[in-house]
């Protein structure tokens, strides 16, 4: 048994510590990692070079012009107009991206309903119907049937409201469900034939769902206007409580942690309290005792806390969390200690290594700087294909959706055959190499952004774990720990390690991208009726997401071995995994107690934070009720809030827990290392030590 666990450390005299005399390791696949970064910047470049951002922010006309860019005849005219929406229903808008009907570029959108005819024959309002036709046309040379023919102008304007810089057509329901556009349900099409209101909706229905999130979106960001003061307020004291809570548990770490525990307890047991006392307060309410079910989809979610089953189902889920925290606090409070002994000792190692709290700043930096460059790639990528023109026509010919060229089109036979076609902008593409593998240079873009995530997390981890390793190997702390542990650690960690960064990133890599292909597929077959399909798809993502976790967790666990020994990657991956499996009950409930523990500190910090800010954004405070802001939706706020303390919190914590599991790791090692003899004495703590029932002889003697 003890073979497939590996062969314990043996004791070695000159081992104090991470070991400076260490060499390169895994150097092929540092190779690698810079080869392929030289790669992503050349990608970034040809990606700049072709794309066009500007795709994205403005809508284009039937030529492909962009409406509203500064410094172009089309300037001052932001709007898309379409000459027929009616055909923005038709199929081949979801196909090409593109509705098959001239566009047009407008200063603004039309306000009334009006037919070509009736402004033809009224001159009063041609000038008005003009600035929604093509350039140069004459209605005092042709005649209406000859403008219709030449599709120079709409054959008919009605009320629309821009959105999302594009004229749609101003849909409203009166009572009774009767759709309207203006006040009107029946138009003239200008072409003799009446059309109702509703046909519109087909063209337009996807815009309305829309429109419902863009109401509560408008909602939530006038929100953010008059309450982004208090949200930075509440964070600036998110981020002051845990560095009192960190402060506090270098001094207090037993008392603290049993304090945590209970306060969490209480916290939940509130929020129970407080759903219970809504739940019984809306009893014989109007309206209260309607299902969310019935209720169905609501944008003021302040509906769903006029209704009993709302508070109702709050009430069982925390109810559940309660029962589940407590459950596990019994059964492992044997261990607490134990965990509290850890985490009083990450407490002394983090207050002699103070920099190691500003340390995720620059991996923030890090990550903020791979994050970006991913997307400015990603837009510009998406956005370097060609205009492409095609045929468009209401007719059956040959030549319908072929490819065309607008300066040439009235030259060609096409329109001799064809006499209604029109070669309008499609969509973007290209037949270049570049656009053909443009995919692949996508697909490279995203693998190059989970490939320098992982390498900027882990070389955090490896710097901490090399940091805390030196604190823990220090036979007289602080004596022998050395100066500036972390900046030694990262030049280790850059100088001989970043191969084994890369490779152990490179794993874990390769099975995100294969989750978020998973993810794309999953999102394809949702229309499908294969069954077997979908529950073989939820079986591969199931597994791959154990997979990831079980690859983060030796990854850390290698990484602090790479940072102690300066081995390479699958030599320290199989040293940290048989160390643990030779002590797997203490890793199954010491470092999960541990885990846990510093979980309940960061829901402690962000339960106290959103109570708080729940009371205030909710006017629940009489004193300070004037203060607060006037909101359309107060859990806005809160929600940012309590995110926000979250992630704070575990910037924070997440240095405790790297702590956490280095120090554990060099507890183990020291156990096997050592016996406390004056030869080989133990590194731990005293605290340690006596939880454990061990000594060094030295001390021993001492103390006789």
């Amino acid at each position: 048994m003890a073979k497939n666990k590996g062969e314990a450390r043996k004791f070695d005299p000159t081992f104090k510590g991470p070991i400076h005399n260490r060499g390169c390791t895994d150097v092929f696949c540092c190779i690698l990692f810079i080869l392929a970064i030289l790669g992503y910047f050349a990608v970034g470049i040809l990606a700049w070079s072709q794309g066009d951002p500007r795709k994205v922010i403005y809508p284009t006309d039937s030529r492909g012009q962009f409406c509203g860019q500064a410094g172009t005849p089309l300037e001052k005219k932001p709007l898309l107009f379409y000459f027929n929406i009616l055909k923005c229903a038709s199929p081949l808008t979801l196909l090409e991206f593109q509705c098959p009907t001239t566009q047009l570029c407008v200063e603004s959108c039309p306000t009334k309903h009006m037919t070509l005819l009736k402004a033809y024959l009224n001159k009063g309002e041609q000038e008005y119907y003009k600035q929604f036709c093509k350039e140069g046309v004459d209605f005092s040379k042709m005649s209406a049937p000859e403008i219709l023919r030449d599709g120079l102008c709409p054959s008919m304007l009605m009320s629309s409201k821009p959105f999302t810089r594009r004229c749609l057509p101003a849909l409203s329901t009166m009572k009774g469900g009767v759709v309207v556009i203006g006040n009107e349900t029946i138009f003239d099409n200008g072409e003799g034939e009446r059309v109702n209101a509703t046909d519109f909706l087909d063209a337009s229905k996807k815009s309305n769902v829309v429109v419902e999130a863009r109401q509560v979106a408008m909602r939530i960001f006038e929100d953010y206007t008059v309450s982004w003061y208090w949200i930075l307020i509440g964070l600036v004291i998110a981020m002051v409580v845990s560095l009192i809570f960190i402060v506090l548990l270098r001094y207090l770490a037993g008392i603290m942690i049993w304090v945590m525990i209970v306060m969490v307890i209480l916290v939940i047991g509130y929020g129970i309290f407080h759903c219970a006392m809504e739940y019984r307060n809306l009893k014989g309410e109007p309206g209260s005792d309607v299902t969310i079910r019935d209720l169905g989809l609501q944008t003021d979610f302040s509906v769903y806390l006029q209704i009993r089953q709302t508070w109702l189902a709050f009430m069982i889920i925390l109810s559940i969390v309660e029962v589940v925290v407590i459950l596990l606090l019994i059964f492992l409070r044997k261990r607490v200690l134990i965990a509290i002994a850890l985490i009083k000792e990450a407490s002394r190692a983090v207050g002699h290594v103070m920099s190691s709290l500003f340390y995720p700043l620059l991996t923030f930096a890090l990550l903020a700087l791979v994050i970006a460059y991913w997307a400015i790639t990603a837009v510009f990528l998406s956005t370097s294909n060609d205009q492409v023109y095609k045929v468009f026509n209401t007719t059956e010919c040959e030549y319908s959706r072929d490819t065309c060229k607008p300066e040439t089109f009235n030259t060609t036979n096409i329109t001799a055959q064809c006499p209604d076609a029109e070669c309008l902008f499609a969509f973007y593409g290209g037949e270049t190499y570049y656009h053909k593998y443009l995919i692949l240079f996508q697909f490279y873009n995203v693998f190059l952004f989970f490939w320098c995530a992982n390498f900027v997390t882990a070389l955090g981890q490896v710097t901490l774990a090399g940091a805390f390793a030196s604190y823990y190997w220090a036979f007289k702390k602080p004596d022998d720990i050395p100066a500036n542990p972390i900046c030694s650690s990262l030049g280790r960690a850059l100088r001989y390690h970043t191969g084994s960064l890369a490779f152990g990133s490179l794993i874990l890599s390769l099975v995100q991208v294969i989750r978020v292909l998973l993810e794309y597929l999953d999102q394809k077959l949702k229309a499908a009726q294969n069954r077997f399909a979908k529950f073989l798809l939820s079986c591969l993502k199931c597994c791959f997401w154990c997979l990831e976790k079980c690859i983060k967790f030796l990854n850390r666990n290698a990484y602090i071995m790479v940072a102690i020994y300066g081995k390479s990657f699958c030599t320290s991956a199989r040293d940290a995994f048989f160390l643990l499996m030779r002590n797997i009950i203490r890793v199954a409930v010491l470092d999960k107690v541990t885990d846990f523990l510093l979980f309940l500190g960061k829901l402690l910090i962000v339960g106290i934070v959103g109570i708080c800010s729940f009371f205030f954004f909710s006017g629940r405070i009489k004193a300070v009720e004037q203060t607060a802001p006037s909101l359309n939706y107060y859990w806005v706020p809160i929600l940012t809030v309590v995110v926000g303390s979250y992630l704070i919190a575990h910037g924070f914590f997440s240095v405790y827990a790297m702590c956490v599991d280095t120090l554990f790791l060099c507890f183990l090692e020291d156990l096997e290392r050592n016996d406390g003899t004056a030869e080989r004495p133990y590194f731990m703590s005293q605290n340690l030590l006596t939880i454990l029932k061990k000594s060094n002889e030295d001390q021993a003697k001492t103390v006789d």
